[in-house]
């Protein structure tokens, strides 16, 4: 089993910037890569960006390619989601996913992942 905890949302004006934290224990060493998905009021859960957690190959959604960027630290088994130029439209509960099966290429879709964590809701104002 993967545990995911997710850290550093927040209330922030449009144009800011702030950084997500996910933090994983468990079996680390099964993780194949790392995603972020995120949940608008009233909306679907939808794919936000991808790490390969060996590689560290990166994939994003079109909507924030360019404003957020993936990453993660090995060591720390951390992977951070910097979001910067932040529009109101980015408020939502984010949540980091744990793929534990090698799965090249299937990021995008919620089933593409084995583990999830609590989420931790951002709030951007205009």
């Amino acid at each position: 089993q993967v545990q995911l905890v997710e850290s550093g949302g927040g209330l922030v004006q449009a144009g800011g910037s702030l950084r997500l934290s996910c933090a994983a224990s468990g079996r680390t060493f099964s993780i194949y890569a790392m995603g972020w998905f995120r949940q608008g009021p009233g909306k679907e859960r939808e794919f936000v960006a991808a790490i390969r957690w060996s590689a560290g190959n990166t994939y994003y959604a079109d909507s924030v390619k360019g404003r957020f960027t993936i990453s993660r630290d090995n060591a720390k088994n951390t992977v951070y989601l910097q979001m910067n130029s932040l529009k109101p439209e980015d408020t939502a509960v984010y949540y980091c996913a744990a793929q534990t099966e090698d799965r090249i290429g299937h990021y995008v879709y919620t089933w593409d992942y084995d583990y999830w964590g609590q989420g931790t809701q951002v709030t951007v104002s205009s």
